[in-house]
């Protein structure tokens, strides 16, 4: 199992015991909560969100769970192509109950991410995909190894992927694994808000000749209610768009993207980053990553009309909008704005 070695060799002899038992442990975990309605790459997912299994744990526990245990089929290779409409692709997917999928795709940004073809919310995440990243499909049923017909389905959902016209064969819509929205757990009521209603109930309970009760009630109340309660935070979403935006495109509207919109984008990065340190902005320019954005105005390619692409990868990412926003006023004849002060100087712009 060369994913798993190559987990274990990053850990020192001493923790390595310890991190190969709690990686079984998750490992388990997922096979126990899995079943016909229920993918493991959304259980991943959530656990990734939860912070229990890291980014570096995935493949590995992919390779034991479908192909070492459950050995689903495996069809693999590098996208010719994006298809355009990934909704239609997983509605077309979400049909085909015959067999449990999943897709690992190598972000080459992002690492190794994985993906339920039959949850909706993998759209995003698909239409992200790149020609020449590597893709793979898994194919099969627990109960099943190997499972008949389950090459062919992996090589007709990796070609679908790719956009390639394809007919679904009638024995694929036939089965049991569909998929099933997971239930969204309600919200903790807080510790203080039920104490505080604990008080008014006791308040409301007490008899009348019981004046300084009442008082001594009314004020635990306020005692024990505390600062606003911090709202629910929303259901973790799938994979690698929870971490990563989609690509937002920038037309340049300047004659050239010269050297004066390259140092305003820079010193707009440098803002960003310092009210954001934890998040990263990614520029790319012609399909390509520009991990120098002083290329940009190198190639003399960069014109009017132009368009750059960003994004910005993650954990809690904001100010999506207004960054873009100052992207474009950097990206023409306005770009001076952002020149002022000394060239090491942090702009306060978010």
């Amino acid at each position: 199992m060369v994913e798993s070695s190559v987990f274990y060799s990053q850990l020192s002899t001493k923790d390595s015991f310890n991190a190969s038992v709690r990686h079984i442990n998750r490992t388990l975990d997922v096979l126990d909560v899995c079943g016909p309605n229920v993918n493991a790459a959304d259980k991943i997912n959530a656990a990734l969100e939860r912070k229990e299994i890291s980014e570096c744990e995935v493949l590995s526990l992919i390779n034991m769970i479908f192909v070492d245990k459950w050995k689903y089929s495996v069809f693999s290779g590098n996208l010719q192509s994006v298809v355009d409409n990934a909704s239609q692709l997983i509605e077309q997917v979400a049909a085909w109950k015959r067999f449990d999928f999943i897709l690992g795709y190598h972000h080459p940004d992002l690492g190794f991410i994985v993906l339920n073809p039959k949850n909706p919310e993998s759209a995003s995440v698909i239409s992200g995909f790149r020609k020449n990243e590597l893709l793979t499909v898994y194919a099969g049923t627990p109960d099943d190894n190997p499972a008949d017909g389950a090459d062919a389905a992996a090589e007709l959902l990796f070609h679908l992927v790719e956009g390639l016209k394809t007919k679904t064969p009638a024995q694929l819509l036939q089965g049991k694994f569909i998929f099933s929205a997971p239930k969204k757990a309600a919200p903790k009521r807080p510790a203080a808000k039920r104490t505080a209603a604990k008080a008014s109930r006791t308040t409301k309970a007490a008899p009348r000749a019981s004046g300084p009760v009442v008082v001594m009630a009314q004020q635990t109340s306020q005692a024990a209610a505390p600062e606003p309660a911090p709202q629910a935070q929303p259901a973790p979403t799938v994979g690698a768009h929870a971490r990563m935006t989609p690509f937002v495109s920038v037309v340049v509207t300047n004659e050239l993207f010269h050297n004066g919109n390259v140092e305003a984008w820079k010193r707009i990065i440098r803002s960003y980053n310092a009210k954001y340190p934890n998040l990263q902005v990614n520029v790319y320019y012609d399909g390509e990553r520009i991990v120098d954005i002083n290329t940009l105005f190198k190639w003399g390619k960069v014109k009017h009309g132009s368009c750059i692409q960003f994004t910005v990868s993650g954990e809690d990412i904001q100010d999506v909008a207004k960054l873009s926003r100052y992207f474009r006023q950097g990206a023409s004849p306005q770009f001076e704005a952002f020149l002022k002060g000394s060239p090491d100087s942090v702009m306060n712009l978010f």
